[in-house]
């Protein structure tokens, strides 16, 4: 009694505390999204997840329980003896009892139980409800596989796993799983056992898992009903089915996430009502089974017409799969698919929907005794033929006998599609192809003339300059510079008071002093440390790219923290002016990841001043104040914090900070978008007149721009990358405040029709790009991330020609370089220069392009993001009958030439090594110039200062210690060589005249 009792009081305070959670984790997420203003976009979300799980859960529980209850009135008494079974005894036996009891068979009469007319003995009914039991574990293994991807995070909203039971592609990949995995086929065979022991408990367990498993997968795609729900026009069709693509976008993927679930709820309906009926009566240990009852056999005719019913739905789905087919030589309905796969399966979606139909009919209009029951066992048997046919071996016959002799003129036509959605779904059209011959006739007077320019190459990349802010501008070591970026900034140069000042562009590196709380020594990380003193970061540093300071290091326009009122150190008073930097603190980055009290009775540390610390205290609008007991009880439940509900340190006023990694803070306001791996932050004044109230802060000048873009895989016809994603637009470009964590979305492509289906959903969410303050829309930039899977897609998708496209002739590849010492693929790069045939310099990104196989350079893609020009993409190509130099073989001149070799040789001695930085093509007028720095690091701790520039023009490299004096040895006159000295020569024997 007194173990029931306490077993009571587990569960109570189980339910209790789990109630608690919930509460707490709903109450939390309230006020968040309170805070950052997006409670409609999450109210949406939870109530849309919330009636799906509600509706999912309570459909399947009905449906399962429901024909599990049906088959557990129907089944045999377990008390049921069969005949056969019962009497096993000897002739002598028999006549001895009707010796002994000659009134026995009138006494005592055997139950009269309606059962079929087929007994199924041992021999055949072990293995078919073994086999049905290894299919109810296969099938519970393959969801929860399903469901544990999706609780792990493995699963976006690009790559989904709702693939479809009973297509042959998928019962194939699941057979080599189950003989390749061995776990896999251990555990539901495991299953299987464990069903056939325990089969009245375990079947309604599973039915129950079931239930709660699709209500919670199904309401995890959320986005895909509300897309379906606000579905848009693309105004463009696919070829094959004439349909415009955003039924392929909008409403393909939820036919498939309902055909997903109908098949998996009904087949396991199926098959536990049948394993229900065949273990009934102690079948198994009696070793017979006494045939299906009429009342059974209707019931199992219901379920097997439902189950076809929802196996014809999954094939007239894949129809439109076969835009999706790899079979042919390119992505999409191949011609053996359009000839020979598309009429199969709308046969086989046909002959379904006849036999479920002829199920239902039976069903409905039941005769125990017709002798047309057996034609189902025919039916599908035949049904199962045409599968493995149509499915299988006709269209293998098919590709290898027909289409693979005649394939370039079978696949044309398929190809062609190919190319042109591919480019449609990667925005390749869009594409400025252009000629650009390099004409090698650069001059001094050209380099003068595109001083911009020259000032604006690159000669810090992003790696040394890290190295170097560690050690020179860390501070302290709880200090972090998690990543620098490069940017454009406008620098107001005034020389004297008589002359108006000048704005020039410089590309600078920037880079934000984060807090790094991990770093903090392990003594010091108390909860109070943790929670109420190390809040924040400080400050950034910011450098041009392009010159050195004396010994080789970078120079800092922005650096230090003075400590004297200024917040940061500057260059010059032109700096002062120009970029604004006000109180530099930083609550929201990209390393932060802890949350932290502030308005308390401790001081949050500010920075370091010399020996001494400053404190400051949070005045942002940042936070959810936590005054109030309940508060704390609610944020400590939620946090796992208990010490906020002990401490003593809080305030009326006191705030909680948390999601103050900006990665999770837009991801938890917008999981339906896909964000670049690399935020930046931007130094600007989003407020100069006090006007925007997006962004009402005084003295917060630095924020975050992290590029969003909007993705599907299934855009018809369109080959997939490595990430399965055949569709991408950079789509929303999103700021956030460093100091108050504001969230602020801009459309940035308005005729993408998922951006506009998603402003339909959310409208208070989204705002056009016109609305961005002035001083941050000029520091938007094409995202690197788009342009690399732009850029790869062009690889191949840059022929247009199918039959050039069918021998692969023509296909680029990304060049390699030597970065330290290692050959590395080349990244794009950043460059400020004026484009061929425009006549003004502009921030670009840039990236070169070889022949495969080769090293010569044949194009070079270019994307552009000042003002108007925003977006627009540029492709140079190279004449194919001259050589112009690629980054392999320029790297393979510097390397083999005997005084540059020889040089870094020397500095690769013990103790330090040389670095080669990246090599830059950077185009001036109607040539390339070719630009490589060289570091020198030491090996223990690094400190890469600039020794070396080299300078590639046409066939004549340099290597100077600047820029300049490169350019000025590369671009002087040839020096004449002096003539020869001739002499006669005296021949032996004859006298001089």
């Amino acid at each position: 009694m007194f173990f029931k009792w306490c077993f009571r009081v587990i569960i109570v305070c189980l339910g209790l505390w789990i109630i608690l959670d919930l509460a707490s984790h709903l109450g939390a997420e309230i006020f968040w999204f309170q805070e950052v203003g997006y409670l409609p976009t999450f109210l949406v979300r939870l109530i849309t997840q919330g009636a799906l799980w509600v509706g999912v859960f309570s459909l399947s529980m009905i449906y399962l329980l429901g024909n599990l209850t049906l088959a557990k009135r129907w089944q045999y008494p377990q008390s049921l003896k069969i005949e056969p079974a019962r009497i096993e005894k000897t002739t002598l036996s028999r006549e001895l009892t009707n010796f002994l009891s000659p009134q026995y068979k009138q006494v005592y009469k055997t139950p009269q139980i309606a059962t079929g007319n087929r007994q199924i003995k041992l021999f055949w009914l072990l293995p078919l409800t073994l086999s049905l039991s290894f299919l109810v574990g296969l099938i519970f293994t393959h969801y929860g596989q399903v469901a544990l991807s999706y609780w792990n995070g493995e699963i976006n909203q690009v790559n989904s796993p709702f693939t479809i039971l009973f297509r042959p592609e998928i019962v194939w990949n699941l057979s080599i799983r189950i003989i390749s995995q061995v776990w896999y086929f251990v555990l539901a065979l495991v299953m299987a056992i464990a069903v056939l022991i325990y089969s009245q408990f375990l079947l309604w367990a599973i039915a129950i898992i079931f239930s709660f498993g699709f209500g919670w997968l199904i309401s995890q795609q959320w986005e895909k009903i509300l897309l379906y729900l606000h579905s848009t026009p693309f105004n463009s069709t696919e070829p094959l089915f004439g349909k415009d693509i955003s039924f392929y976008i909008f409403s393909l993927p939820v036919w498939e996430l309902l055909a997903f679930w109908l098949i998996g709820l009904f087949l396991y309906g199926f098959l536990a009502v049948t394993l229900t009926y065949l273990v009934s009566g102690d079948s198994i240990s009696q070793g017979i089974f006494p045939g299906f009852s009429p009342t059974q056999k209707r019931h199992l005719f219901g379920l097997g017409g439902g189950l076809m019913l929802v196996i014809a739905f999954g094939f007239w789905l894949s129809r439109y799969e076969l835009v999706y087919s790899p079979r042919g030589v390119s992505f999409g309905a191949s011609f053996t698919d359009v000839k020979i796969q598309l009429p199969a399966d709308t046969m086989l979606c046909v002959l379904a929907v006849a036999i479920a139909f002829y199920l239902l009919w039976q069903t409905l209009f039941w005769r125990p005794k017709s002798q047309h029951h057996q034609w189902v066992i025919y039916g599908l048997g035949i049904y199962l033929l045409l599968l493995i046919a149509g499915d299988f071996i006709v269209p293998a016959v098919v590709q290898s006998f027909i289409v693979q002799p005649n394939e370039l003129q079978r696949e044309t036509p398929y190809i062609e599609r190919t190319i042109a959605l591919t480019r449609q779904a990667f925005d390749l059209e869009a594409i400025d192809a252009q000629t650009f011959n390099p004409q090698g006739k650069l001059t001094q007077t050209d380099i003068k003339a595109n001083d911009l320019t020259i000032r604006n190459i690159r000669l810090w990349d992003q790696e040394p300059l890290l190295k170097t802010n560690r050690q020179l501008q860390q501070i302290r070591p709880y200090y972090a510079f998690p990543d620098a970026d490069i940017d454009r900034y406008i620098i107001t140069n005034q020389t004297n008071q008589q002359e108006p000042p000048t704005n020039e562009k410089r590309q600078v590196l920037i880079a934000a002093r984060e807090l790094d709380y991990n770093a903090v020594p392990q003594q010091a990380q108390t909860w109070v440390n943790r929670n109420l003193i190390y809040t924040h970061g400080y400050g950034f540093t910011m450098s041009p790219v392009n010159t050195v300071a004396p010994g080789g290091l970078p120079e800092y326009f922005v650096k230090d923290i003075s400590g004297n009122g200024a917040a940061l150190t500057t260059a010059n008073a032109a700096i002062r002016e120009s970029i604004p930097i006000g109180e530099p603190r930083i609550y929201y980055g990209e390393i932060s990841n802890t949350h932290v009290m502030t308005g308390t009775r401790v001081k949050e540390l500010d920075y370091p001043s010399g020996s001494d610390n400053v404190y400051n205290t949070y005045d942002g609008s940042g936070g959810i104040r936590i005054g109030s007991l309940w508060r704390r009880w609610l944020f400590a439940t939620y946090l796992k914090d208990w010490q906020m509900i002990f401490t003593r340190d809080f305030l009326p006023e006191t705030k909680v900070l948390f999601r103050r990694n900006i990665n999770q803070r837009i991801r938890a306001i917008a999981p339906f978008l896909q964000f670049d791996s690399e935020p930046y932050i931007v130094a600007a004044d989003a407020n100069p007149d006090d006007k925007n109230q997006q962004f009402p802060g005084a003295k917060n000048y630095l924020y975050w721009i992290v590029d969003a873009y909007t993705t599907s895989s299934r855009y018809p016809y369109s080959d997939q990358n490595n990430e399965g994603i055949n569709y991408i637009r950079n789509s929303v470009k999103i700021v956030i405040d460093a100091y108050n964590g504001t969230v602020r979305f801009y459309v940035a492509q308005p005729q993408d029709p998922l951006i506009i289906a998603w402003s339909k959903i959310f409208p208070q969410m989204f705002q056009p790009l016109t609305n961005m303050p002035v001083n941050l829309l000029s520091h938007i930039r094409y995202p690197v991330d788009f342009f690399k899977i732009q850029s790869e897609r062009l690889m191949i998708y840059h022929i247009t020609n199918p039959q050039v496209f069918y021998n692969r002739e023509d296909q680029w590849q990304i060049p390699k370089e030597i970065y330290g010492t290692e050959p590395r693929q080349l990244e794009p790069y950043y460059l400020i220069t004026s484009l061929p045939g425009v006549p003004f310099e502009e921030f670009i990104l840039l990236l070169p392009y070889t022949p495969k196989e080769r090293t010569n350079l044949i194009a070079w893609l270019a994307a552009r993001s000042d003002g108007e020009n925003y977006g627009k993409l540029l492709l140079y190509n190279f004449p194919k009958e001259r050589l112009i130099y690629g980054p392999e073989q320029i790297e393979a001149r510097i390397n083999q030439d005997p005084v540059i070799s020889q040089q870094i040789s020397l500095w690769n001695r013990q103790g330090s090594r040389a670095i080669q930085g990246n090599l830059l093509i950077v185009p001036i007028e109607q040539s390339l110039l070719y630009v490589e720095p060289i570091y020198l690091e030491a090996t223990q701790n690094s400190l890469p200062t600039l020794v070396r520039v080299v300078v590639a023009y046409e066939n004549r490299i340099v290597m100077a210690q600047t820029l300049e004096q490169a350019l000025q040895a590369i671009f002087q006159p040839e020096i004449t060589p002096a003539p020869a000295i001739i002499r006669p020569v005296e021949e032996e024997g004859i006298p001089p005249v």
